[in-house]
């Protein structure tokens, strides 16, 4: 299976102030994807413009032809199945079937926050995984059939018509990000993809070396989930997103291909860098960025980016 690259492209610039030139470059440069973070704010970024994710991709949809679109990732935090299906079948429509949906269960922080009543408390763990569990087969249905009804513990749907659906049949690509057993049996069961960005306890005092047996063992624990419902881990694409390991990937040309390679002997078969932000966490030369984009997959003997 050939080595993908793809790019991460924070939702922080105005339109027409730069931010439809970062796409369409993403475009020219190869990259197979451009996801952006599906938030309603983020972190260090709260403060700053932050932008939605669903409109910022359908506009990206309309200033490309050939680069694939998607979240990475999108999460029940402050999304109902009802509602995003509407806008994923539209999104899939105007870019005629480019997009991928990475989806997960979300975590704490300001979507976690954003909507509650005074004296309301944040989901739990626990809970978001609940939600999780009831979100994705839900969705899954919204975005295959017709017309869906359903009842269940923390989402409903009456006689919901998603007329035409997808242009990608029998949907557009759900690609899973998933560490925990649970998340790991929905990937298995509804996922094209996974996606993890390795193992957070290590990412400020780990190693490489250990960042790469941990995420060695979240790929064993997909393929046991996989087996359990007898299919072949090898169905599902395999999607690293960087910047959460203790690696620095965009510090040098020959830094990525080391970290590449090390990850595409474990099925890795995409690896998604950020665009460089300058000032911010993110930040990384430019120029290292794009000829990784443009070289470096030729040098792994991959595919070229965008194929």
């Amino acid at each position: 299976m050939s080595l993908r690259l793809s790019t991460v492209i924070l939702p922080v610039r105005r339109w027409h102030e730069g931010g439809k030139e970062r796409w369409q470059r993403a475009e020219e440069l190869g990259f197979h994807t451009a996801y952006t973070y599906d938030h309603l704010s983020w972190r260090t970024f709260r403060d700053g413009p932050w932008f939605g994710a669903v409109p910022t991709l359908t506009a990206a949809a309309a200033a490309t032809d050939r680069l694939r679109l998607g979240t990475l990732v999108t999460s029940p935090n402050f999304r109902h199945p009802v509602t995003l299906a509407k806008g994923l079948i539209t999104l899939d429509d105007v870019s005629d079937g480019r997009i991928t949906l990475g989806i997960g269960a979300g975590g704490n922080g300001f979507d976690a926050t954003a909507l509650l009543k005074s004296g309301e408390e944040p989901w739990t763990p626990r809970e978001r995984a609940d939600h999780f569990g009831e979100f994705l087969p839900l969705l899954d249905r919204l975005l295959t059939e017709d017309v869906v009804s359903y009842e269940g513990e923390y989402y409903s749907a009456s006689e919901v018509r998603n007329i035409p659906g997808c242009v990608q049949r029998p949907r557009l690509p759900f690609a899973v990000a998933a560490t925990g057993p649970r998340g790991l049996k929905l990937a298995a069961r509804h996922g094209q993809a996974w996606v993890t960005t390795g193992d957070p306890k290590l990412f400020e005092n780990g190693t490489p070396e250990q960042s790469l047996q941990a995420i060695r063992g979240q790929a064993e624990k997909l393929a046991t989930a996989c087996d359990a419902i007898g299919r072949d881990v090898a169905e599902l694409d395999k999607i690293l997103l960087t910047g959460f390991t203790p690696d620095r990937p965009l510090d040098s040309f020959d830094a990525f291909v080391d970290f590449a390679g090390n990850h595409a002997e474990l099925g890795f078969n995409e690896i998604v860098l950020h665009w460089p932000l300058p000032g911010t966490d993110f930040a990384a030369d430019e120029k290292v960025f794009e000829r990784i984009a443009t070289e470096a997959l030729v040098q792994l003997g991959g595919s070229t980016a965008g194929a």
